[in-house]
């Protein structure tokens, strides 16, 4: 075993050891916050060059009013200061959240999640996925498989860039748009599940709303393409069970559910 891969196995043991999810799972995660947060930042600027960014102003407004009582329960984090959201106008259902605090909620979802507690359901999950390092924990995963090895260190400012493209997105959770799935495991939507539900309820959104919004998408999904936010996040009874289960176990906040309508 070359001396290059003995350092890696060892790097990857320790980090190992020492990294969990929030609810307490032992990760494999390999690049610091700051990479990912400026690898994020990267692949968001592309997306807002290259994908056609909603101008209406009712729209935006009320999908950022919800973001903003979403993300103002996340606490501050290391390598970012704000969140920015964007709404890009595409038939779409979907949304996404990327390291460094990027948001991008398409206008098809507002056609399935069908007010602010539905809404919130979506950010908040998907805000969960970064909170728990998800990105990270799947780029990791592929890197050390060999299938990824040169992906971070191309996408983090080099020319070369373009050519690792698909799977970076892939890994960053925004893959479905450019024709590259890498889906999060069952493991990873249960935490943000859980994860999610908690912060849109500390928003005083309506936590018993995501059992609604997920027959909202299986509904959406029959006789047709599933929408693009079942391809990566799969919807099933097991999920619903599962989010019953974690409403049943939240304390009972008390803020005020923001009026974003």
């Amino acid at each position: 075993m070359s001396w290059f891969k003995i350092t890696t196995l060892a790097l990857t043991v320790g980090l190992t050891a020492c990294s969990a999810s929030p609810t307490g799972r032992h990760q494999l995660l390999l690049f610091s916050d700051n990479d990912m947060s400026s690898l994020g930042a990267q692949s968001f600027e592309e997306m807002k060059q290259q994908q056609k960014i909603s101008q209406d102003d009712k729209v935006n407004r009320y999908v950022q009013c919800v973001a903003a009582a979403v993300t103002a329960q996340v606490p501050k984090q290391a390598a970012f200061d704000t969140w920015e959201v964007v709404v890009f106008d595409s038939d779409q259902v979907n949304a996404f959240a990327l390291p460094g605090g990027k948001i991008g909620v398409y206008t098809g979802l507002l056609n399935v999640a069908k007010n602010e507690d539905q809404l919130a359901t979506v950010i908040g999950h998907e805000i969960a996925h970064v909170l728990a390092d998800h990105s990270n924990e799947r780029l990791s995963q592929s890197q050390l498989a060999n299938a990824g090895l040169q992906i971070t260190s191309v996408a983090l400012g080099s020319s070369e860039y373009a050519q690792y493209r698909n799977a970076t997105m892939a890994a960053l959770g925004v893959g479905v748009q450019y024709g590259v799935l890498l889906p999060y495991g069952r493991t990873q939507e249960s935490e943000a599940d859980i994860v999610g539900l908690e912060i849109m309820a500390k928003a005083g959104f309506n936590p018993a709303e995501s059992v609604d919004l997920w027959r909202n998408m299986a509904a959406a999904s029959q006789g047709q393409q599933p929408p693009e936010l079942l391809s990566t996040h799969p919807s099933h009874n097991t999920r619903i069970s599962d989010l019953q289960n974690t409403m049943a176990k939240l304390p009972n906040y008390t803020a005020n559910k923001p009026n974003c309508s």
